[in-house]
């Protein structure tokens, strides 16, 4: 059976089916669909990354590739910016303690996750930024298939 690699090879606007793991520099993963189900998106739809986009662009359907990504091509550099301090009495119902991921909305009142960085006597410090930031992660995917996306096809119609 001869593919062709035109249509097979990964760009903007193909949709994308692979098995991946994310994993910190020293082998701890982060998450993992190798045992589950594979996923699917379509380059470019925001469902990725750039950074993790840009190292699939040009592989093919059997490909298997670990990239090294820097925190720049990955979840960022941590801003400083980000580390809030709020009064402790505004967490009186909660169970407070270093590393308890907490839900707080932002001005548009989307949900914004922020996690506790330590409990002073009179104030908390949560951390905003994402989890990964600043991490330099292993990238692992197997390309399991290629394909026009739907609406692409459907649009050639």
């Amino acid at each position: 059976m001869t593919t062709n690699t035109t249509t097979n090879t990964i760009a903007e606007g193909m949709e994308v089916t692979l098995n991946f793991a994310i994993m910190l520099s020293d082998g701890g993963v982060v998450d993992s669909n190798f045992e589950t189900k594979p996923a699917t998106f379509v380059m470019g739809d925001g469902n990725l990354l750039p950074g993790f986009e840009e190292v699939l662009v040009g592989l093919t359907v059997g490909d298997e590739q670990t990239f090294t990504l820097l925190p720049e091509k990955a979840f960022g550099q941590p801003n400083p910016n980000n580390v809030q301090s709020f009064k402790k009495d505004q967490f009186a119902d909660v169970d407070l303690e270093p590393g308890l991921m907490l839900s707080f909305a932002d001005a548009n009142k989307a949900e914004l996750p922020g996690v506790v960085k330590s409990i002073l006597e009179n104030e908390v410090i949560v951390d905003f930024n994402h989890p990964l930031a600043g991490e330099t992660l292993e990238f692992k995917v197997k390309i399991v298939d290629v394909q026009p996306a739907q609406e692409q096809a459907t649009a050639a119609n």
